[in-house]
């Protein structure tokens, strides 16, 4: 481990170099190359993996948080309902728990969306959270979101939202938004901080641990877990229903095929007949022809590492709510005095088992990019999607705005390699539909990871042949029936 010099906080910066990325979650392996291009390992350590069967009445693809999930709750109804067992569930992933962009997550559970619809996916993703929080790794510190003056009028509507749908959260504007800010952290600075929602049930999770107690929970129900295997196409009959998997150990014939592949879903999404373009039909009657059905964006997130003495931690001593805050009004100068961004978009949680000693992690708008990307080498692999040279100093200067105990972080960025892409849909919200019959895609738009009951939807869903209100407004038929999710003032893709 290297270091930097000595900072205004005083002992030098931990910084490891290289290959820091690999964090040391148990005996995670260092990356391997897959037809010489590298490959982002699991990152947990798995064991006792099965060989690919010849057959299986369900197919999952994908061992990132909406694979994994789906996987462990359709064994798990399957065997409660009595209409089967794990054994009738196979688990793929080339790699291996987390190896895409669950692996790289954040890790924030939150419900701020200006998507009404989402309020219910993620009343029912906290309620999964919630029935495990040890092995999920879920810490339920709460999150909260501020806004400017000119945000009050949708925070009401979102307030309003999260609470009709059975999700508990409290709305703070003026005097009293800044009084209950300071009354969490006293060193809270932010000025133009005009309102705050502070949602109750959510928070953060290790993106490590919920991949192992996925993983364990797979195992426990009896769930084939074939890790090291890549899926690279299907096998259809005349009408386009699913017949078999194919993959680089042969194919495995199917009735059920649920597809949970994050930034590659777009390859599994044609490879199953789906259209690569959609007219977008809103509400009022406008309509946009032709518009591409993915694009991708390159991810901005990365870690800070807390000097000696500094935490973030609350007025009495608790661990912190993830916080978020969206201030458009509100420019970012550096060190030299120039403008670096117009607006604060920054977000940040307590990250210790992420930064390797105690830390934050957060980030800011991603970057869009086309409508054609490499996914491999994924992650903090590609050269391509490393976050910009501006980032490091954008994202510290907000946290020094924000806060008088984070003056002079800058030199404590931990600086190594962050990156990633995610495919996000048409209108930037997810579906979650059948894109033929008997194959089920969890397009989750990179909204993925807090969405872990998606997964206990889809199965219910699967299993019971009944779809859950939560998951009807998410077809992909709502780009021609007129329910295309509008755009709102949100400056970001996370809508």
């Amino acid at each position: 481990m290297t270091t930097t010099e000595p900072g205004p906080h005083g002992p030098a910066v931990p910084n490891p170099t290289e290959h820091n990325q690999w964090y040391p979650f148990q005996d995670r392996p260092l990356p391997s190359e897959i037809d010489g291009i590298l490959a982002n390992p699991a990152v947990v350590p798995t064991s006792a993996t099965d060989p690919l069967p010849a057959s299986a009445k369900f197919v999952v693809v994908g061992a990132g948080i909406h694979g994994m999930s789906t996987a462990f709750h359709l064994a798990k109804a399957l065997t409660e309902s009595g209409r089967g067992t794990g054994a009738d569930v196979v688990l793929i992933d080339k790699q291996g728990p987390g190896a895409g962009a669950t692996g790289l997550a954040c890790g924030c559970v939150r419900n701020m969306y200006m998507t009404g619809p989402l309020h219910a996916i993620l009343r029912a993703s906290v309620e999964v959270w919630e029935s495990d929080p040890i092995n999920f790794g879920f810490q339920q510190v709460g999150y909260i979101s501020v806004g400017e003056k000119n945000q009050v009028d949708e925070y009401h509507q979102i307030h309003q939202s999260q609470n009709d749908s059975g999700f508990r959260s409290d709305l703070y504007v003026g005097a009293e938004a800044e009084s209950f800010l300071k009354g969490i952290w006293p060193d809270f600075k932010m000025g133009s901080a005009h309102v705050a929602l502070h949602e109750l049930r959510s928070g953060y999770a290790g993106t490590h641990m919920v991949m192992w107690g996925l993983d364990q929970k797979c195992r426990q129900w009896g769930v084939t877990r074939v890790y090291g295997v890549e899926v690279n196409g299907y096998d259809t009959d005349a009408t386009g229903s699913v017949t078999g998997v194919q993959t680089s150990e042969g194919s495995i014939a199917c009735e059920q095929v649920v597809v949970g592949a994050g930034a590659w879903t777009p390859h599994h999404w044609e490879w199953l007949g789906g259209a690569d373009t959609t007219d977008l039909t809103y509400a009022d009657g406008t309509v946009v022809e032709n518009s591409p059905m993915w694009t991708f964006w390159r991810l901005l997130e990365g870690e800070v590492v807390l000097p000696p003495g500094v935490d973030f931690r609350t007025a009495d001593q608790k661990d912190a709510p993830v916080l978020h805050v969206e201030l458009m009004d509100t420019p970012v100068y550096g060190a030299d005095g120039q403008m670096i961004h117009d607006h604060v978009y920054t977000y940040l949680r307590y990250a210790a088992e992420r930064v390797g000693v105690p830390g934050i992690q957060g980030g800011t708008i991603p970057i869009k990019l086309t409508t054609d990307e490499d996914q491999e080498p994924y992650g903090h692999l590609n050269d391509r999607y490393q976050a910009d040279d501006w980032f490091a100093e954008y994202y510290t200067r907000t946290l020094e705005m924000l806060f008088e105990r984070f003056e002079g972080i800058g030199p404590w960025f931990k600086q190594r390699r962050n990156g990633g892409i995610g495919a996000f849909t048409a209108d930037n919200v997810p579906i979650f539909d059948h894109v033929q019959d008997n194959a089920y895609v969890i397009a989750d738009s990179n909204h993925g990871f807090k969405m872990i009951g998606v997964g206990k939807l889809v199965a219910d869903e699967l299993v019971h042949g009944v779809t859950p209100d939560e998951l009807k407004p998410f077809t992909a038929a709502r780009f021609a029936n007129g329910g295309t999710f509008g755009s709102t003032n949100s400056n970001s893709p996370w809508v």
